[in-house]
Parts: structure tokens; C-alpha cells; sequence
């Protein structure tokens, strides 16, 4: 019976994490720790497009990072269609890394910036040997390159990483991802360091991608532009997720206090329209998050239980959850 829940879930479930928590020492011999990632269960489905926000030192990159397999948990589990993917080995954990494929928020992140432009976009092709002559991974680097308008592709390839601005090395981040084609794109703030016109193209060339069945998961602090290009969005607050449901339904009525106060902070187009952000204060420390709800100390609904008792991830409605006592 349980094998075959197992089977079910790796059919309608992509990704999913169980009570997934990943600690950090703080350094310098201390006995601290940075609570990154506090018992999320996450989930996301295949051939559709799940997003993570929150604000800086959310623990959205650290969630990322974990479902990559960069990070190891602390405790809990990361599983990929139903299987741990950290206990892949061998064949399966090399199908595992060509299939899903990260773009980094900082190119130098992934990027040795003494490559070539042509040896950082081929570089994944070449660890998995996803190519069967000089020719083709010439074409792959070409077709990858020009995709993300580094063109014509032959005046950049042999340019040094360091010789780019930093639109272009973002570019080249996205490029070397797409020469790979995978199943499933993990996007870090991808377009996050490219103006304007350039982010549109991007996020409109990962948008094409999707009627080919492939699986997007974007972080970022961007609420406008997940709520553009996802399906599905989970929110999250020093190390929590606080509300998860579709994306339309979730940024047209956000439910969680916190997820108003983002939506609120959001610029508007009208200089005349005032903004105002309906959390005070800053983020506190994720080495000593608050008890109970973390985010009651910045919340103007804030009762004495909030801090008393942390509230449960519950569905208050079909397919809408929220972590807030007084949510309904």
C-alpha cells in the first residue's frame, strides 16, 4: 500500500519536501545556528511552474538550493518524483543533475570567471558528455547563446566572463542552462541584474518552454513578475512557509498578513497612488527567530497568542493555505 502512495504522489508530484529543515553554523566556533530553512513541506508539480518569495534571508535560496541538491538538510527530505535525492548514486544521480538545472541569481556563483563565455555554456554538456562531436556542441553553445541575445554568438564565445557586464554574464548564466535542456529549470532570481527590455525577453523565452512539457520553480523577492509566469506560489518568512495556493488567487487576495505586506510594498505606476508597506520594522535574525509566529513582532495584527503558539500551514479553503490564526 505504501509503495503504491509512493507511485501516485511521483505521478502528480514533482517535487516535494517532507519537514525539510537546513541549519547553518554560524561561523567562528560558535554554538549558534541560522535557522535558513525551518520545516517546510513544499511541494511542486510537473510540466507547470511553482514560485518562492519572501524577502531577502527568507530562506528562499537556501530552499532552492536544497531541492538542487547543493545543500544538504539537516533533517527532513528532498524527494524527486517520489525518490530521496540524496541518497541517488551512481546513474540515477547523474539523470537527476542533466534533468533539473539551476540559474544562479550571481553568474560567479556557478561561473569560473577565467572561462570563456563558450566553456561556461558548454561546460555542463561537457561533464555529462551530452554531445556526440565538436560540431554539435558547437551548435548547442550557438543555438543556447543566441536564445538569450548574445549575438552574433561567434563574437562572444571567446570572450572572458570578466570581460562582461553583469546583463551579460546573467545572460550567459541562463544560456549554459538552457544547452543543457532540461526537465526542470530552478530559476534564482534569474533576470534580476538585466534591465528592463532584456528581463522581458527572458522571461518570455522560459515562458515558450512551456508547452514543451518542461517545469519551472523561480525564487525571488519579485512578487509582479512570479505572479506573471507561475501557476502556483508559496510564500515564505524566516524560514517558513506562511501561504501557498495559486498565484493569481494568492496576489489578488493574499490571505497571510505578510503576503499583503509584500503585495503592498509593490511599486506602482501612478507617482500619485501612495505605497505603504504594512510590516514594521526589519526581517529579525534567523539565528534567533521570534517564537511563535515569526512574523508577529512585525505584524499590525499581532495578538497575544501570535506569539504564544506558531500557527499550523492549513488549507482554509480548496487548494489555499495559510499559517495565521486568524485567517479564514
Amino acid at each position: 500500500m505504501e509503495e503504491l502512495v509512493s507511485q501516485k504522489r511521483s505521478e502528480t508530484e514533482l517535487f516535494r519536501t517532507e519537514n525539510l529543515v537546513v541549519y547553518f553554523k554560524v561561523r567562528g566556533g560558535s554554538k549558534l545556528f541560522v535557522h535558513a530553512v525551518d520545516g517546510v513541506d513544499f511541494t511542486a508539480k510537473p510540466r507547470r511552474s511553482t514560485g518562492i518569495v519572501g524577502e531577502s534571508g527568507s530562506g528562499k535560496t537556501t530552499l532552492a538550493k536544497a531541492l538542487l541538491g547543493v545543500v544538504k538538510p539537516t533533517s527532513g527530505k528532498v524527494l524527486f518524483e517520489g525518490r530521496d535525492i540524496n541518497a541517488l548514486k551512481g546513474d540515477a544521480l547523474r539523470d537527476f543533475r542533466r534533468r533539473v538545472q539551476m540559474v544562479y541569481q550571481d553568474p560567479f556563483d556557478a561561473i569560473d570567471p577565467l572561462y570563456s563565455v563558450y566553456d561556461a555554456v558548454a561546460e555542463g554538456l561537457r561533464i555529462l558528455r551530452l554531445y556526440s562531436s565538436k560540431e554539435e556542441l558547437d551548435e548547442r553553445v550557438a543555438r543556447a547563446l543566441e536564445a538569450v541575445k548574445l549575438t552574433p554568438w561567434s563574437e562572444y564565445a571567446y570572450r572572458r566572463i570578466t570581460a562582461l557586464s553583469g546583463g551579460q554574464r546573467q545572460r550567459v548564466a541562463v544560456a549554459r542552462t538552457l544547452a543543457m535542456d532540461p526537465e526542470v529549470f530552478i530559476l534564482d532570481e534569474p533576470v534580476s541584474m538585466l534591465d528592463a527590455s532584456v528581463k522581458g525577453e527572458i522571461i518570455k523565452l522560459m515562458d515558450n518552454l512551456k508547452p514543451n512539457g518542461k517545469s519551472f520553480i523561480m525564487i525571488s523577492h519579485d512578487i509582479a513578475t512570479v505572479r506573471f509566469f507561475t501557476d502556483e506560489l508559496a510564500v515564505m518568512y524566516l524560514g517558513k512557509i506562511v501561504e501557498s495556493g495559486p498565484s493569481g488567487e494568492v496576489v489578488s487576495e493574499p490571505l497571510h498578513p505578510y503576503t499583503q505586506a509584500l503585495i503592498a510594498a509593490v511599486p506602482v505606476p501612478d507617482p500619485s497612488v501612495s505605497v505603504r508597506s504594512l510590516a514594521k520594522g526589519e526581517i529579525p535574525s534567523a539565528v534567533a527567530p521570534p517564537s511563535g509566529c515569526r512574523f508577529h513582532p512585525r505584524c499590525p495584527l499581532a495578538q497575544e497568542i501570535c506569539s504564544a503558539r506558531e500557527p499550523e500551514l492549513r488549507e482554509v479553503r480548496p487548494g489555499r493555505f495559510v499559517a495565521c490564526h486568524f485567517a479564514s
